[in-house]
């Protein structure tokens, strides 16, 4: 595997090695001893799977918090989406800026997204169906959400939502919630840039 990280310290776009023949290839999507010595949390508790009917269907932007925050590492084994999180750590010099990511059937990436980070993503296809790996077990009361199209965040979905959840288009906006810490000075919203791409 190779790590690509981000100027938002935590996050990690995860490409595959392929090891390739006649037959077609092998690669290793996970690995303990890989992610400790690229700092990541190798824990795995639950794997869950979603399934998309339609292009332009929106789930999240999710974060769960103490005492059960999660890491995950998401994938898409069909179709395409564009997955974002959200940088929700209060104490972060990076606090609202986020990263995108298109992860498809065909790149067969992954991307790694550290604890309290919101996590959302977009379906870019029809049919779409996502893969996540989880360092802790789902604890409803610990679970929050954000609006996808919060102006705090600034994220631009690049395309328009079809489809979303009543749970998920109801959440309040940032600006107006009492039970999320803030900076004195919130941030101006960023997209992070992968490091090599500065």
């Amino acid at each position: 595997m190779q790590f690509r990280t981000y100027d938002i310290e935590g996050p990690a776009l995860i490409d595959l090695k392929l090891l390739q023949d006649e037959r077609g290839f092998f690669a290793r999507t996970f690995c303990t001893e890989e992610f400790e010595a690229a700092g990541l949390n190798p824990a795995v508790i639950q794997c869950n799977m979603s399934y998309n009917y339609k292009a332009g269907t929106i789930r999240g932007l999710h974060q769960q918090i103490d005492p059960a925050p999660e890491a995950k590492l998401v994938r898409c084994i069909r179709g395409a989406i564009l997955d974002v999180i959200v940088d929700l750590r209060p104490d972060s010099p990076t606090y609202l800026q986020h990263v995108k990511a298109e992860l498809t059937a065909d790149n067969r990436q992954a991307l790694y997204v550290p604890e309290y980070f919101a996590h959302g993503y977009l379906t870019l296809t029809d049919d779409a169906e996502v893969t996540y790996q989880v360092s802790h077990a789902y604890t409803p009361n610990t679970e929050r959400g954000f609006r996808y199209d919060d102006p705090a965040f600034g994220i631009d979905w690049g395309r328009s939502i079809e489809v979303i959840s009543d749970k998920d288009a109801a959440w309040p906006l940032f600006a107006d919630r009492d039970d999320v810490e803030k900076p004195a000075t919130v941030p101006a919203p960023r997209q992070a840039q992968l490091k090599e791409d500065q």
